[in-house]
């Protein structure tokens, strides 16, 4: 069951904020992954392409200003701790910033969160890759954490500055259409979706493309039924 949808007002806490440990070798045709990343000490600059400090290997599916910066929710972590019996430790989903107080996969696309000084827009949910099922060492984890879809949300940095352990982040605009990370991540109704071509003319190429192939699995599903 979904969380409610962040509104105007609604704040959380940085728990962490985390960049790369250190690159892990992974089957496939990158053969490495930046997926390991913990915490450090102290604030962290933010630019518009991500946290100093930090990077990615696999610059054709991650990475750019449309997933500068990706956040998971404390609650939701606990909730996967419990399930899997393990303490999931800030940076465990490849996450730069482990909130708390947000239910963030229920953020609706578009939306603007302060965080110390920077300004955050709402890009898309992470999409689950082999690098992180890998990672997790996790029978069936890219099926489980789909079926779940408590993805997080990767975000666009529009006004640079510094984030640290301990800031607010503050909701501060919510667009009017609602269409959530979660909405875009399951599809459920792409109808819905495709108002995102044009309410929140913003989002990224990779989100039209999540919205072709919601449309088409719909089309072929419908196709199914009638015949």
């Amino acid at each position: 069951m979904s969380r409610p949808l962040l509104r105007v007002g609604d704040t959380g806490r940085v728990e962490a904020v985390c960049v790369v440990h250190a690159e892990i070798e992974v089957r496939g045709r990158v053969g490495r992954s930046a997926i390991d990343k913990r915490p450090v000490d102290g604030r962290v600059a933010v630019s518009t392409l991500g946290l100093a400090g930090d990077h990615v290997c696999d610059t054709v599916n991650h990475g750019g200003v449309h997933q500068a910066v990706y956040a998971y929710d404390e609650h939701d972590a606990r909730r996967w701790g419990g399930e899997l019996d393990r303490d999931l430790p800030a940076g465990w989903f490849g996450e730069n910033l482990r909130l708390s107080g947000l239910p963030i996969s229920d953020a609706v696309l578009g939306a603007h969160l302060t965080i110390g000084d920077t300004l955050l827009e709402v890009s898309a949910p992470r999409v689950p890759c082999s690098s992180f099922q890998q990672w997790t060492g996790e029978r069936q984890w890219v099926k489980r954490f789909t079926l779940r879809s408590d993805t997080g949300a990767y975000f666009r940095v529009l006004t640079e500055g510094t984030i640290g352990a301990g800031d607010e982040a503050r909701v501060v605009h919510v667009p009017a259409h609602g269409i959530t990370v979660r909405d875009l991540f399951t599809g459920a109704d792409p109808a819905l979706l495709e108002r995102l071509r044009t309410e929140e003319p913003t989002i990224s190429d990779d989100v039209r493309r999540q919205i072709d192939r919601h449309t088409r699995t719909r089309a072929d599903v419908d196709l199914e039924v009638r015949s």
